[in-house]
């Protein structure tokens, strides 16, 4: 199995952090601008949320489940299951609505060849939220309020992907209690806030640095790892 690797810790100020719906224009921009494909993306978010669920896996563990949504944030979820049982681990999906969109489901099929097993485990040894990203409406359904229960009550490392499941920008509060985050691209102002206890990372989409220059913004660098762990200042 891959080892762990080593993410720095990078001190970001509120006005380093976009928006959630600035970020929905900065990865419109990435698409429409400079031709990188949707899956191209998911692929990277993927990967990148893998190494950290090995990053953050308790030793001598093995066993990861994966919430698994319809959209975009659900497909990034299916790539770092294939990556993590392309490296050995177990891997096991909850899929609360089966009715996946085009790319998630094309994800699924490669996953379940690669051996993630399509059924969830009642005691995973580290969970990720894989559910909805930015795109997300409240109040949830009842078979993702479900899920997430379920989810909130694992004695286990918990990890969201981007937005955790049922968070409501207007107050900052979440349905799912996530231990850590792993934003794409970008810190997103709402998750950055100093009362904010999580744990929070930052992963590389492959946006280039000019889009961030468009919103006024530093990139992070990610050049050592690919991941960055902000430590917040106001």
């Amino acid at each position: 199995m891959n080892q762990s690797i080593e993410i720095p810790d990078v001190s970001i100020h509120q006005q380093e952090c976009l928006s959630i719906d600035n970020f929905k224009q900065m990865d419109k921009l990435a698409v429409e601008q400079y031709g990188l494909p949707i899956e191209l993306m998911m692929e990277n978010a993927g990967l990148q949320l893998a190494r950290l669920v090995v990053h953050l896996l308790p030793k001598n563990t093995s066993q990861i489940l994966i919430g698994i949504g319809t959209g975009n944030n659900g497909g990034g979820g299916l790539v770092a299951a294939r990556r993590l049982a392309g490296w050995g681990y177990d891997v096991f999906l909850d899929i609360p609505v089966r009715e996946l969109k085009e790319l998630p489901s094309i994800q699924l099929k490669r996953v379940l060849s690669f051996g993630v097993k399509n059924s969830p485990i009642k005691n995973p040894d580290l969970f990720v939220d894989a559910y909805l990203g930015f795109s997300q409406r409240l109040p949830l359904s009842s078979d993702y309020k479900q899920s997430v229960r379920k989810a909130n009550a694992f004695r286990c490392i918990k990890i969201s992907l981007d937005i955790p499941t049922g968070f409501d920008k207007e107050t900052g509060l979440s349905e799912f209690n996530p231990h850590a985050i792993l934003m794409l691209a970008v810190p997103k102002l709402e998750l950055c806030m100093p009362d904010v206890s999580v744990d929070l990372y930052v992963a590389d989409l492959g946006i280039p640095s000019k889009i961030y220059d468009s919103f006024n913004i530093m990139q992070p660098n990610f050049s050592k790892s690919g991941i960055i762990r902000t430590a917040r200042k106001e």
